[in-house]
């Protein structure tokens, strides 16, 4: 898509400002990328009322045509320029390999549309900036689809750490592990940990971030990059937050491990009886103030256990949620939840951590303010 992307750039499409559609009217989308991810947004864009898709846009027309059925009226095309010349599109997703996400998205930009992207934002921090940058100036929604942050599951996590439900964050452990496709272009860690990353930065409280990262990993299996990784955070507070990705696992496990100073909750995607289960046991340390004059030397520890509770949690496809949130941004020009600036500081650990790699596991620090 990237040459497609080009041209659309220099294909003399002037910038029309934010579209303007009608309060009660669909907005107008474009899909970019008929290939693993386009064909599930093509599916919730088609039902949501708040949209009306015009094209999906693919190099390969066939495959876009194949996508969208034979009874379709919707445009399969690879004529981007022309996609981004049309009045009626409001906006466009994007769901094309990372490395083009700069052109097509930037084209997007400039051609006055608002812009979702898949993740990863870019494929360097400097890339996502620039499409932040150049949508603030043009006062248009620029949203990264971090698809996890929109499960009932992560929005029930969000709910309970930032209410102060789980008291002060003392540690955050997530597993993502699977015998899964060991990918040429990029590591472990740009595959999977995008989704743990971006789902650390949802839930957190916003005076809570990370600050520096380690990461360790190996290569097993000579594939080029690593295949086992494992990624340290410091947070600005003092806790800590880690995060496992693997490919050659042969089973697989989706947990987040979330601990506070009250409780601590345990998130497993693949248990849908039981996804999220909150327990009020942990570890209390008495203060001096707390025990006698006697006992001050030796700070008294005391172990709490109490109840579980699972809450119940309806099912909702994260996609459908992301639209919605994608469509109430445009309409109420607002920032969206996961926002470009989310996509970046996802980006920024990432990069950190192909350094700390570089350096066989060294600190590295990250780029401040969330």
């Amino acid at each position: 898509m990237t040459d497609t992307a080009k041209d659309a750039v220099k294909g003399a499409v002037k910038d029309t400002g934010a579209p303007a559609a009608g309060p009660a009217e669909p907005l107008g989308v474009a899909v970019v990328g008929a290939g693993y991810w386009g064909p599930n947004l093509v599916r919730n864009f088609q039902s949501s009322p708040k949209f009306r898709l015009r094209h999906l846009c693919d190099l390969d027309v066939e495959r876009a045509e194949r996508v969208l059925g034979a009874y379709s009226t919707v445009n399969a095309t690879a004529d981007y320029a022309a996609v981004l010349a049309d009045p009626a599109v409001d906006a466009v997703a994007v769901a094309t390999p990372a490395g083009t996400h700069l052109d097509v998205a930037l084209a997007a930009l400039r051609a006055g549309k608002h812009v979702l992207v898949e993740k990863p934002l870019a494929a360097t921090y400097a890339d996502g900036l620039r499409l932040v940058t150049e949508a603030e100036e043009r006062g248009l929604t620029l949203m990264c689809d971090h698809t996890y942050c929109y499960t009932p599951a992560v929005s029930h996590i969000r709910d309970q750490v930032r209410s102060g439900e789980l008291g002060e964050i003392h540690y955050v452990d997530s597993v993502r592990i699977n015998l899964g496709l060991v990918q040429k272009d990029i590591d472990v860690m740009w595959d999977l940990a995008p989704h743990d990353l971006s789902i650390l930065d949802f839930i957190l409280p916003d005076h809570v971030e990370p600050v520096a990262v380690a990461a360790h990993g190996a290569d097993p299996i000579g594939a080029g990059q690593a295949c086992v990784a494992y990624l340290t955070l410091q947070l600005n507070t003092g806790a800590i937050a880690h995060v496992h990705v693997n490919w050659l696992s042969p089973t697989k496990v989706r947990t987040t491990m979330v601990g506070g100073s009250k409780r601590t909750l345990i998130w497993d995607d693949l248990n849908p009886a039981q996804r999220v289960a909150v327990f009020d046991r942990g570890v209390e340390l008495s203060t001096p103030q707390e025990i006698g004059v006697d006992q001050r030397r030796d700070m008294q520890i005391s172990y709490r256990t109490g109840a579980m509770v699972a809450p119940a949690i309806g099912e909702k496809e994260a996609l459908r949620s992301m639209v919605d949130e994608f469509a109430a941004a445009i309409r109420e020009r607002r920032a969206p939840l996961t926002d470009g600036r989310a996509g970046l500081r996802v980006l920024d650990i990432l990069e950190a951590a192909s350094r700390s790699l570089e350096f066989r596991g060294a600190v590295v620090g990250l780029r401040s303010g969330r």
